[in-house]
């Protein structure tokens, strides 16, 4: 495949990343504009993914994601690996506490919740399968960003700065490394209310050999819980749990 080939399919898969939750439909002008093509250009974009059921027309002219994604993410969570070995584990830990568990992969920067079990009381969550979470909030991301190396880690420090001071955490390099090699130390991060008020979570990464993390597991509950739970136990379930999974996975 040529240079200019190979450039403008990355323009036309370019076409998927420009829907999000505040736009869930675009124009094929819409189009033209956010990616700095003509609008021929754009409507043959839209013609091929149409035709590949990656696109679909709603309503005027708009064009939402197609129903061919569906079909991949169902795909997704067969081939999931965590999920393939993990699902029996993460039922025991829901079955033995009656919490919601949740399994949040780390995709690149971005946090993603990728599969969750409901306990007997489900909660309401705000983020769910595919809606990208932040990356310093809640207890999923704190767990697998403590497995990164420093440079990886320096790198995040560096590139999300503002974003990390809004989320609280230490404004100074070597503070921000302690706080993780803590969690790290740990092996797990108890959020209590810091993406949703009304929730508290425990998570634990499941780790690779090479110290990375394959996933990270959480019990989420609602904090009202918090004063009669006994909470170094649910701290040893979901650490077991994260234990058990990664070493079916090693």
């Amino acid at each position: 495949m040529s240079e200019s080939s190979t450039s403008s399919l990355e323009r036309m898969l370019g076409v998927l990343d420009l829907f999000d939750d505040t736009h869930l439909t675009r124009t094929a002008e819409d189009i033209a504009a956010q990616l700095d093509v003509s609008l021929p250009t754009s409507y043959r974009y839209v013609r091929l993914l149409l035709q590949a059921g990656l696109l679909q027309r709603v309503e005027d002219s708009h064009y939402a994601l197609g129903p061919r994604i569906i079909l991949l993410d169902h795909y997704i969570r067969k081939a999931d690996p965590v999920l393939k070995v993990g699902l029996p584990i993460i039922r025991e830990l829901v079955a033995a506490t009656g919490f919601d568990c949740v399994v949040t992969g780390l995709f690149g920067l971005q946090v993603l919740d990728t599969y969750r079990e409901m306990g007997g009381a489900p909660a309401t969550l705000a983020y769910g399968r595919g809606r990208p979470r932040p990356l310093f909030q809640g207890g999923a991301p704190k767990v697998l960003l403590s497995t990164f190396g420093p440079a990886q880690l320096k790198k995040v420090f560096e590139s999300r700065h503002d974003e990390l001071v809004q989320a609280g955490l230490p404004p100074d390099w070597s503070e921000f490394r302690r706080h993780f090699a803590a969690i790290r130390k740990a092996g797990h991060y108890v959020s209590k209310g810091e993406l949703e008020p009304q929730l508290a979570a425990v998570a634990a990464p499941i780790l690779k050999s090479d110290g990375g993390a394959w996933a990270a597991i959480s019990l989420v509950f609602d904090t009202s819980r918090l004063a009669i739970v006994d909470l170094d136990k649910v701290v040893r379930l979901i650490t077991e749990a994260a234990t058990r999974i990664g070493g079916r996975l090693a």
